[in-house]
Order: structure tokens, then C-alpha cells, then sequence
């Protein structure tokens, strides 16, 4: 299976949408990523494409659970979006240029996830390989949507890129059922050709997910892990966590921990 060449190894950890705090410090916000840059953490963030052509940072497609708003965010311009606030705050949805410009040099990798919505996998992946083809620091890319991983390769083959998946029998979100088989079960990987898969942490006995990380070598990243026992058991296992609501103080001797048995 002929993967990518990029010479770049994941972190670590990545802290979950920039290392918030609700709910004074909102989920991939600028606020969250400058806490992570303080406490040199890697950040794992989502990126969309709206109606304008600009690239934000955002989990929902839907606005209303962040802002209070209801609509698509991919409907939206950048003018109008800079109008909302995020959770109660005073924090505005962040441009994709923000983020980078604020790890750049701080010599912290991204896990940056493409967040596809009606099949604009081809122009999302498009604008954000010609975003980052200036971009200086380190990254890797991921996606749930193996449209926009197949995409990317044909872009950039040497992108170290990574399958997001959980297990979807536990909750479709609306997908047909045989793409509940095939995404649960990476059936496209032989298409995708990811460098590591991300996966759902309370889905990780998936037999065919242990069997592809046994038998093909992936790396493994879990997401979300939400305790510090969680943290431990993902690292014990092999895999990297992506993580949240682990205190400063909690996460100071998680690492401490780890970097004992290092």
C-alpha cells in the first residue's frame, strides 16, 4: 500500500479543538488555540468552506448549538459570520489564516480535519492544500469523508493524511446503511490510502480496526478522550490521544508520567 513520503511523525497528543475551557473559553476559538500555544500543546481543528470562498474554523455544519443561530455555516460569508459570537462570548468564529498564523512559529504540529458538507470535498481540499502550501509549520490532515482524503492525495500525495471513523451501527447521523458498513469498517482504505486512522476511543475494539493497526502498520489516533484515565489507556495502547476537559494540572503529570516510561 503506497502511502505518503512527507517526512513527519503525529504528535503526541493534540488537545480537542485548541485547549478549551467552557465555558468561558469556547471550542476552536481563538481564546482555546492561544491556551493550547501557552501550554505547548498540538491542536487538533476542523476547517470549512463557506459561501464566499473563505476557510473558517468550526465543528457544526449547523451554527445554532455554538452560536444560538440557526442555518448552515457554508451559507454564510465571512462578513455576516464575523457577526456571531461563540457560546456567550466574545469570541468570533476564526479564519483558517488566524490559526495558522498563530502556530507558525511556534514549532507545534496541527491535526487539521476537513469538514465536508453536500460534496464540496474537491473545492475544500483544493483551498486548503493552496492555504498550507504556505504555510511553514508541521501538520497532518484527516477527514471523515474518504472523498475529500482520495482528493487531497491527488493534490498533494505527499500529505501524511489519516480516515476518521467511529462506529456509525451506534449512530447512523443519517447515513444509508451501507455506508454505515463501509465507513464503521474502513472498507475504502484500499482507495484512501490514509497514513493512520482516527478513531472513535469508545469504538477502539472494532475487530477490523484492530486488525488493520495489527496487520497494516497504522498509526492510531483516539478521539475524544475526556479523563485522565481515558489518556493513560490510549497511550498504554499505543495510540495517540485527542483530548479535552483534562485540567492544566492533570495533564502536567499525564505527561510526566509518560515521559518516565519514554
Amino acid at each position: 500500500m503506497k502511502r505518503s513520503k512527507r517526512p513527519f511523525k503525529l504528535a503526541a497528543h493534540y488537545a480537542h479543538r485548541g485547549y478549551h475551557d467552557k465555558p468561558a473559553i469556547p471550542e476552536n476559538s481563538m481564546a482555546a488555540f492561544r491556551r493550547a500555544v501557552e501550554y505547548g500543546l498540538p491542536s487538533e481543528f476542523d476547517v470549512h468552506l463557506i459561501a464566499d470562498g473563505s476557510l473558517v474554523i468550526f465543528h457544526d455544519d449547523d451554527l445554532e448549538r455554538q452560536t444560538g443561530v440557526r442555518g448552515s455555516i457554508e451559507a454564510y460569508d465571512i462578513t455576516n459570520l464575523r457577526k456571531l459570537r461563540l457560546e456567550g462570548t466574545d469570541e468570533v468564529i476564526p479564519t483558517f489564516d488566524e490559526v495558522l498564523e498563530l502556530y507558525e512559529d511556534t514549532g507545534l504540529p496541527l491535526l487539521i480535519e476537513l469538514k465536508c458538507v453536500k460534496g464540496n470535498h474537491k473545492a475544500l481540499a483544493k483551498a486548503v492544500a493552496e492555504r498550507l502550501d504556505r504555510y511553514k509549520g508541521e501538520y497532518v490532515i484527516e477527514s471523515f469523508d474518504p472523498r475529500a482524503l482520495i482528493e487531497y492525495r491527488k493534490l498533494r500525495p505527499d500529505v501524511i493524511r489519516g480516515q476518521l471513523s467511529q462506529n456509525f451501527f451506534k449512530d447512523s447521523e443519517g447515513l444509508p446503511f451501507y455506508q454505515v458498513i463501509l465507513l464503521t469498517n474502513l472498507m475504502l482504505n484500499r482507495f484512501t490510502k490514509p497514513d493512520f486512522i482516527a478513531y472513535r476511543f469508545a469504538d477502539r475494539k472494532n475487530p477490523v480496526l484492530r486488525s488493520l493497526i495489527g496487520r497494516k502498520s497504522y498509526d492510531e489516533v483516539s478521539w475524544t478522550i475526556k479523563s485522565a484515565d481515558e489518556f493513560r489507556t490510549a497511550v498504554r495502547d499505543g495510540s495517540v490521544p485527542v483530548f479535552e476537559q483534562i485540567s492544566p494540572g492533570e495533564l502536567k503529570k499525564l505527561l510526566g508520567e509518560k515521559g518516565k516510561e519514554d
